[in-house]
């Protein structure tokens, strides 16, 4: 296994077993275990982990990699995260913006990036807003009808 292996089953055990809410504590918790990463090495590896800040439900936010802290059902993972997340959705031309509680953007995105929906060409994610770019103006209402029914609930 490589150090950069190494490295990374290193960063899932430590959040996986706690809740670590920035790069800096996640850094400090792997000096402890021998790892003295930079922070531009610690971002490209939480990058490609696909680790994203997410809240917790008490007001604070932890890495967590939405395919593991969701499960694997991409219509179960939308159905649990965007009640919680999804703050409000609307529609411009072919485009969505999907609002979401800070730190709520990637797993949203994540998400539904998953479901393959076909009137989704791909989605940006930024802190806490998601721009949906649909296929068509008729798909794009499809997708805000979806959304805006999680809105509801």
């Amino acid at each position: 296994m490589s150090d950069k292996q190494e490295r990374h089953q290193v960063i899932r055990e430590i959040v996986s077993a706690h809740a670590v809410a920035s790069q800096e504590e996640l850094r400090r918790q792997l000096v402890r275990r021998g790892w003295d990463v930079t922070q531009s090495t610690l971002s490209r590896d939480l990058r490609e982990l696909r680790l994203a800040r997410i809240p917790d439900g008490q007001g604070r936010a932890r890495y967590s990699s939405p395919d593991h802290a969701l499960g694997d059902d991409a219509l179960a993972r939308l159905e649990r995260i965007l009640p919680e997340l999804l703050v409000s959705v609307e529609g411009v031309q072919v485009l969505v913006i999907a609002r979401t509680m800070k730190s709520g953007a990637q797993p949203v995105a994540e998400a539904l990036d998953q479901l393959e929906w076909g009137d989704v060409a791909g989605t940006i994610a930024g802190d806490d807003t998601v721009l949906i770019i649909c296929r068509t103006t008729s798909g794009r209402e499809r997708v805000l009808k979806k959304l805006r029914a999680y809105l509801r609930r």
